[in-house]
């Protein structure tokens, strides 16, 4: 049975959570680097344009994966006999 503490940490854990997707929300349209990066594609034909950020991509989904695999392992140090976060072998 998980304790006042263990959703405590829980709680703190979402409360980062939010206030750094809140911080990319406001500031997201000013780092001049997001979706500028060599490898970006660009292209402008006839006044059309068209422009896919794979590297920016790739980068995001790099960075959001380590995060969440991070904070999936550090819930699940706090939360007893769940299996839904466990990484061992012993199931």
């Amino acid at each position: 049975m998980l304790g006042f503490e263990g959703i405590g940490k829980i709680l703190i854990i979402v409360g980062v959570v939010i206030a750094v997707l809140g911080v990319l929300l406001a500031f997201g349209g000013r780092m001049p680097f997001v979706g500028k990066l060599p490898g970006d594609i660009l292209i402008r034909k006839d006044g059309i344009t068209f422009y896919f950020p794979i590297v920016t991509c790739i980068l995001l989904s790099v960075g959001l994966t380590l995060v969440i695999n991070f904070t999936l392992r550090f819930i699940g140090k706090y939360i007893a006999g769940s299996q839904c976060f466990s990484y061992s072998n012993n199931a």
